[in-house]
């Protein structure tokens, strides 16, 4: 083959490749209009400011983090190796040991322990 046929052919090729980024572009755009309709009428609804779904996503980083294959990390997968667990608040509180539990996971057993006694969880809500 030529090298002038091969620079035409490749020329050609990227050519094509380009325009197909550019429709691939267009198509991801018309996906995304509805999800953040979406996401803009939950705000609204649930009075949720952009500053809080910033401090929620993760301090102002970057919204698009692809993998090499395209697809999105979900899970464990998503965070970074270095991440730390972030603590969460307690949720309920023992009146009499003050100890809390977040209420996540499966419950403590000073929580089963007064259930199984007749009491509510609701009881030892943390109120604030």
């Amino acid at each position: 083959m030529a090298r002038e046929t091969y620079a035409a052919l490749q020329a050609k090729i990227e050519k094509e490749i380009n325009k197909l980024q550019k429709k691939a572009e267009v198509l991801q755009t018309k996906r995304r209009k509805p999800v953040i309709a979406s996401i803009i009428t939950s705000m609204r609804e649930y009075d949720i400011t952009p500053e809080e779904i910033a401090a929620a996503f993760g301090s102002g980083k970057p919204a698009r983090a692809a993998t090499p294959a395209g697809r999105r990390k979900t899970g464990a997968a998503a965070r970074p190796a270095n991440a730390a667990k972030r603590a969460v608040a307690p949720k309920y509180r023992h009146p009499q040991t003050g100890e809390t539990w977040s209420g996540r996971g499966k419950a403590p057993r000073w929580l089963a322990a007064e259930e199984a006694g007749g009491a509510t969880r609701d009881s030892f809500l943390i109120k604030e």
